[in-house]
């Protein structure tokens, strides 16, 4: 029966020795292996035969460019829309493997590899790929967000653009395993969002998602914030304290900036992630944690990994599953969406009444282009909102918001009216908007220690924005 067939794997290198390694490795796994030389063979077995999925070297002559791997790619890209393919790299060559990645490659592995991950990464992206029905269409569409909003719970995330509702198609189809998630995006684009997403629409859902800064934690305190102490561990250790990692058990442990995770550190995480176990600093032994662990950065960790930042060990750990959130220039139609949703939020954070955005202060904020994602556009909302102070927000008046901004001197308050508790926030959002969301500089600038300034965020509802990921 169809069903019962076993998923076959196209391999495209010009290594016999490649060919014949790979494809001893997938038949013993349970799986039909297809070998070609070089693209034109590969081209016409994927006409003639039923592959599933394509693991593809960059180079296939003397030259080292990995052109004529991209160039397969994009053929393959045209002629079957829906079939992942795997990039094979060499070492030196991650960089090129991330670009073919960002040309719609499912995901890449090195060469020499690890037969155990990569055939996890296999498995994980047969789960990903789309149903038979799918797959046979030349142009596979997305899925509605009102068909993934009866199936799912993402009534958090705003916008119905087709990018988005893959990555949330995506979220669907992996919340429920246990496989460790990586999210990249720009910094703003709602990647903590996503995290919570994932871990809402899991079965872990009824346990809690720890949500860890990598890049606030220092080399000396990463053990005890992660694992825990016993009492005595230290000169300040007056009692046993449990860490982040225990927390998490039988939840989510969400690893945001995981980029900035100091090397040393790495490969004290690195053997959490590899058997589920960790030793709090100063006890005698190791404890279990089942954690499921979800991580996100702004960088692009495979070129850290290449640039010897990042162990490669820890990558492969992190990513068996990669979700890319498009920035919010690439998804242009859901920024009405999101103003009218985020403006509703802030007035309603401020205790003012409801707020109308003109079409034409919808048209201007959506030929904006947004470096700062939604992060950026909610502070923009709610500056207007604040500095304007009217029930109707036209384009003139984001227009003067902006000048007033960008212009030298002192600006004005703009608290008329407003409790001792909205001034709080409104001056912390501000502070927050002018610092970029650093912690640090925004505690020192409001003569807070980061512990009272975190207390506030966590008051006001400013938590998201401090962590560079607002509403999405």
């Amino acid at each position: 029966m169809e069903s019962q067939r076993k998923p076959r794997i196209l391999i495209v290198d010009d290594d016999s020795a490649v060919q014949i390694s790979l494809a001893l490795l997938l038949k013993q796994a349970g799986f039909d292996a297809l070998c070609a030389d070089d693209p034109k063979q590969a081209l016409s077995l994927l006409v003639h035969e039923t592959v599933d999925l394509v693991l593809q070297d960059m180079n296939f002559s003397l030259q080292t460019s990995g052109e004529e791997g991209l160039a397969l790619l994009a053929r393959i890209r045209a002629a079957r829309p829906a079939l992942p393919v795997l990039l094979m790299t060499a070492w030196g060559s991650i960089a090129l493997a991330v670009k073919g990645v960002q040309s719609g490659a499912a995901n890449f592995f090195t060469k020499p590899w690890d037969n155990a991950q990569l055939l996890e990464l296999i498995k994980a992206t047969l789960v990903l790929r789309p149903a038979p029905e799918a797959a046979a269409s030349a142009a596979p569409s997305s899925p509605s967000r009102l068909a993934l909003d009866a199936q799912f719970d993402f009534a958090a995330i705003v916008g119905e653009h087709p990018q988005l509702l893959r990555v949330l198609a995506t979220i669907g189809q992996v919340a429920a395993t246990k496989a460790p998630v990586l999210i990249l995006g720009e910094s703003g684009s709602g990647k903590e969002l996503i995290a919570d997403a994932i871990h809402r629409n899991s079965p872990r859902a009824g346990r809690d998602c720890v949500k860890i800064n990598m890049g606030a934690i220092t080399p000396s305190l990463f053990e005890s914030e992660m694992f825990g102490h016993v009492r005595g561990a230290f000169t300040d250790a007056k009692a046993d304290r449990k860490g982040h990692v225990a927390s998490a058990h039988q939840g989510t442990l969400f690893l945001d900036e995981i980029g900035e995770l100091h090397r040393a550190d790495q490969v004290k995480l690195l053997r959490v992630l590899q058997d589920q176990r960790y030793q709090p600093v100063g006890a005698s032994r190791s404890e279990q944690a089942d954690v499921r662990v979800v991580s996100a950065t702004n960088r692009e960790l495979a070129e850290l990994v290449a640039a010897g930042e990042f162990r490669e060990d820890l990558f492969y750990r992190l990513n068996l599953i990669t979700i890319r959130l498009p920035p919010l220039r690439e998804r242009r139609s859901d920024i009405a969406l999101l103003a009218r949703h985020i403006i509703a939020e802030v007035a309603a954070g401020y205790g003012l009444g409801e707020v109308q955005l003109t079409p034409q202060a919808l048209e201007w904020l959506t030929a904006q282009p947004w470096p700062g994602n939604i992060r950026q556009l909610k502070q923009t909302l709610e500056r207007t909102l604040l500095l304007v102070g009217k029930p109707q927000l036209g384009q003139g008046d984001f227009i003067a918001a902006q000048q007033q901004q960008e212009g030298s001197g002192v600006q004005r308050l703009g608290v008329d009216g407003m409790t001792l508790e909205q001034v709080e926030r409104h001056m912390i959002a501000r502070a927050l908007d002018q610092h970029q969301g650093n912690i640090s500089r925004v505690a020192k600038a409001l003569g807070l220690s980061r512990t009272a300034l975190y207390r506030r965020l966590d008051r006001h509802g400013l938590a998201s924005v401090a962590a560079g990921e607002g509403a999405s």
